[in-house]
C-alpha cells in the first residue's frame, strides 16, 4: 500500500542534512519553527515531516491496511529517499528517538550522527512500564522508571473520560497535554499552546487517526528489539530535560548503553520543546552534527 508522507525542508540543499523525526501520535510542526530556523541559519538542511496518520500525510484504514512500528520506520528512510539523502543526521523525540536508535542498529550506513531527546532505551519494555503504571500494578526490578503521578493521574483522567465534543473542546484536551508535558520548572505561555494546537487540529486530514499507532504497535508489541544498542556506531548525544514528566531517567539508561554517547541535561525542560529551551538545544544540535 502506497502512503503519501508530507515533508518540508528548510536552509539550502548543499547543507548538512538534518531529519527530525516526532514522537508517537505527533505532527511534524511540532519541532518548534524558531528551533528548526536556528539549525537552518547554523548551516544545516533541516527536514521534518508528518508520520503516516498524523498532520497531512495519508490516514490508513488500520482495520483493511494494518500496520507495524516497522512500517512507521521505514517511512522515515523513505522520507530520506524522497528527499535524495543516501545517509543524514537524525534528530528524534520520544517514540521518534526510538525510531531513531532502531535505524541507527538495522541500518547504521543512514545515520551520521544520532541525537535522542527525552526518549526511552530501544528494548527497554517503555511501553510496558507505561501500561503498568497506569493500571496501578508494581513495575518489576530492573524495570525503566516509571512517569511522574501527575502524567499518571492525568491519563488515568483522560482514559475514563467521554470523547471530546467539537474543535473547542478538543483543543482545550490537547492544551492540557501540553501543559502537563510542559513541565512546572519554566513558564508556560497558554497563548502560544493554543496557537500551536489548532493549528495541529486545522491541517489534520484526520485528528483521530493517530489513535492507529496504538494499534501499530499492538500489532507487534515485541518490534524493538533488546540488547542491542552497543551496536550503534554514529556518534550519539542524547538529551533529557531536568523536569521530564514521561520517561525520567531514561537519558542516562541510553547513554550509558551506546558506547561513546553523550548525555546532555537540559535544565527546566520537560517533554516539550518551549522556547527557553531552543538556543541551548540547537547549539548542542549544531556542535554536534559538525563534529562528524
Amino acid at each position: 500500500m502506497h502512503i503519501n508522507i508530507w515533508s518540508e525542508e528548510f536552509g539550502a540543499a548543499t547543507d548538512e542534512p538534518i531529519v527530525l523525526v516526532m514522537g508517537s501520535m505527533s505532527q511534524g510542526v511540532l519541532w518548534p519553527d524558531e528551533f528548526v530556523g536556528r539549525l537552518a541559519a547554523g548551516g544545516r538542511r533541516v527536514i521534518r515531516y508528518d508520520h503516516r496518520d498524523t498532520g497531512a500525510s495519508d490516514t490508513v484504514d488500520f482495520g483493511a491496511n494494518p500496520y507495524t512500528w516497522h512500517d512507521i520506520k521505514d517511512d522515515l528512510l523513505r522520507v530520506m529517499d524522497a528527499h535524495g539523502l543516501d545517509s543524514a543526521h537524525v534528530v528524534g523525540h520520544s517514540a521518534g528517538g526510538l525510531l531513531g536508535q532502531l535505524v541507527a542498529v538495522e541500518r547504521p550506513e543512514r545515520v551520521r550522527t544520532l541525537t535522542v531527546i527525552g526518549s526511552s532505551p530501544l528494548g527497554g519494555g517503555e511501553g510496558a512500564v507505561l501500561v503498568r503504571a497506569l493500571m496501578g500494578e508494581p513495575q518489576p526490578e530492573g524495570s525503566l522508571p516509571e512517569p511522574t503521578p501527575e502524567f499518571v493521574a492525568f491519563f488515568r483522567e483522560l482514559m475514563a473520560a467521554p470523547p471530546a465534543t467539537g474543535r473547542r473542546e478538543q483543543i482545550e484536551r490537547m492544551i492540557a497535554e501540553q501543559r502537563l508535558l510542559h513541565g512546572t520548572a519554566l513558564p508556560f505561555d497558554e497563548d502560544a499552546a493554543r496557537r500551536l494546537q489548532e493549528r495541529i487540529y486545522d491541517r489534520a486530514n484526520d485528528l483521530a487517526a493517530v489513535a492507529n499507532h496504538r494499534l501499530a504497535a499492538m500489532a507487534l508489541p515485541g518490534f524493538e528489539p533488546v540488547g542491542v544498542l552497543h551496536q550503534v556506531k554514529a556518534p550519539t548525544m542524547v538529551v533529557e530535560g531536568t523536569h521530564e514528566p514521561v520517561k525520567p531517567g531514561h537519558g542516562a539508561i541510553i547513554a550509558e548503553r551506546i558506547p561513546g554517547a553523550r548525555l546532555l541535561m537540559i535544565d527546566g525542560m520537560g517533554h516539550t520543546l518551549p522556547p527557553e529551551v531552543h538556543e541551548e538545544l540547537a547549539g548542542a544540535v549544531l556542535a554536534h552534527t559538525a563534529a562528524s
